[in-house]
């Protein structure tokens, strides 16, 4: 059966596409190797924290399918490559889910289909990687035989605000003629379409948006050492350096950075450095900075411990927030787990509370879970806030709590400490 479009991938960046391009009259077909997650799929459960099941009825009802069975890559007009890019044990990109895509792609391409990668990478592998992959599982060639591009995805889970229509989509081909295919497909399911020079363009740019905040964040984190040993209230520096209407930016400091763009992204620019035989030496800083800062949590832990004449060995503390951004159940490359991991070893006894969270794992073990938020509170030697989930922010309990290190700057009070 016909489609205008495939999608391979149906994570939190390929079904948020999917859901998007079948509310624009698309008829869309989702790929993914999972057969326990596209069989959730095809029964309306979702499993991406921006779609609910009431979504995936919808999208089904519009047409919307999902398989494993990479053969109907042979009858699209357009196919979009959503599948994950982690690092790999030693730091170095691993590719492999891109090129078992391209594998999918090659051995079952059609002249004019347009291909556009989704997955965030270095620059170069657009046309490096991909394409050759391709080409030589298709006997088809890039740029003369079928339109090749790349599209950075901008997906911020849990934004409220912004989503796939309204955020604006940058486009580079490998050709001119690329580009404008690539531009047409997305100009039918988003808002804004921003063509730039080419794939490497495309594929900086997104590198570029992340290295920004990861090196920023960074600098914050390291100036609320300083501001903490000076006495000086960064919060309150950064609230009134913000009502300059030109030339500043607010960053704020945290517990760490986690989830897959900041601690994973730059390092794809780093790697192409190197390869250069260049340091890319902010991005080093900005690391080692994020790296140990769940050290510096456990530390301004044991200083308000020792403030109430408690050792750290045999507190409690309760985590509240264990997900590495707010109101999202993601918590891959979280702060919150080297954080209970230097508690834990510097004797606490580490439980969380998260409402977004059913399990959740530190160094192989499962960390005990509080079923109750109230007796949570009072019975903690010490709470701190790792993830500012809306949830937490009005809470009254907060109140009861015999102290509080917040990590995101968001609560007040007199039992309430901002790192």
């Amino acid at each position: 059966m016909r489609s205008d479009l495939v999608i391979i991938g149906l994570g939190y960046v390929g079904l948020p596409l999917a859901q998007e391009a079948v509310a624009s009259g698309l008829t869309v077909v989702g790929l993914d190797v999972n057969e326990s997650m596209v069989g959730g799929l095809m029964s309306g459960v979702s499993h991406v924290d921006d779609l609910d099941n009431g979504d995936i009825a919808a999208m089904l009802a519009r047409g919307f399918r999902a398989t494993t069975d990479a053969t109907c890559i042979s009858s699209a007009d357009a196919v979009v490559i959503c599948v994950p890019t982690p690092l790999s044990g030693d730091g170095v990109p691993d590719l492999t889910a891109v090129m078992g895509a391209a594998k999918s792609v090659g051995d079952n391409l059609r002249a004019r289909t347009l291909v556009v990668l989704e997955s965030t990478t270095y620059p170069g592998t657009t046309e490096d990687v991909l394409r050759p992959a391709i080409e030589a599982a298709s006997d088809l060639t890039a740029g003369v035989d079928f339109p090749l591009a790349f599209s950075p995805e901008r997906i911020d889970p849990g934004n409220p605000t912004f989503g796939v229509r309204n955020t604006p989509k940058v486009v580079g081909g490998m050709t001119a003629e690329c580009t404008d295919r690539a531009v047409d497909l997305y100009a039918r399911i988003v808002d804004t379409v921003v063509p730039t020079v080419g794939t490497r363009e495309a594929e900086m740019s997104k590198l570029l948006e992340n290295t920004y905040r990861h090196v920023n964040i960074a600098l914050m984190n390291e100036m609320s050492v300083f501001c903490h040993d000076l006495e000086i209230d960064l919060w309150a520096a950064i609230d009134a350096a913000k009502t300059k209407p030109f030339g500043f930016q607010a960053f704020y400091p945290g517990p760490g950075v986690g989830g897959h763009c900041i601690p994973i992204d730059p390092n794809y620019l780093g790697y192409a450095v190197r390869s250069l035989g260049y340091q890319f030496k902010f991005v080093e800083l900005a690391q080692e900075i994020s790296g140990r800062r769940p050290s510096y949590v456990a530390f301004r832990s044991q200083e308000l411990l020792n403030e109430a004449k408690k050792s750290m060995n045999g507190s409690k503390v309760v985590l509240l927030g264990v997900t590495y951004k707010s109101n999202i159940s993601d918590d891959r490359e979280t702060p919150a787990r080297p954080v209970a991991a230097k508690l834990k070893g510097m004797g606490a006894e580490v439980s969380y509370y998260d409402p977004f969270v059913d399990h959740f794992e530190v160094e192989g073990e499962t960390l005990p879970a509080e079923p109750d938020l109230g007796e949570a509170i009072v019975s903690a030697d010490l709470v701190v806030l790792l993830t500012a989930h809306d949830v937490f922010m009005d809470e009254p309990l907060l109140g009861k709590a015999d102290r509080i290190l917040d990590t995101r700057g968001s609560i007040s009070g007199d039992n309430v400490v901002r790192i």
